[in-house]
């Protein structure tokens, strides 16, 4: 029986690290932050054409800028709130497919 207990909570642990790594806001947060790099880069030396085409703002800059505050928010929010397996259902708890009942 103490096998079966290790067992079970080894595949609770590999489904907890499964979910931290899998988390929607690490893949949100670091495309927002790499491509945030780009830009920002991209914005700090634009062209005159470029700022003409802007109205004098600098877009690039800007938006490079937001991109990697909201990146960065995904990730902090990622690390102060870590991603939770869910919780196995109990064995005479379990539903039918089908069944209807939420």
């Amino acid at each position: 029986m103490s096998d079966l207990r290790k067992e079970v909570s080894e595949l609770e642990r590999t489904s907890a690290t499964a979910a931290r790594l899998f988390d929607i806001r690490r893949i949100i947060g670091g495309l927002f932050v790499v491509y945030g790099v780009i830009v920002t880069i991209a914005g700090l030396d634009p062209s005159d054409a470029d700022l003409e085409k802007a109205e004098g703002v600098h877009i690039n800059l800007w938006t490079g800028l937001a991109m990697l505050a909201l990146g960065l928010f995904f990730l902090i929010w990622m690390k102060l709130r870590p991603a939770e397996a869910p919780a196995a259902p109990e064995a005479g708890q379990e539903r039918e497919p089908g069944s209807g009942a939420d």
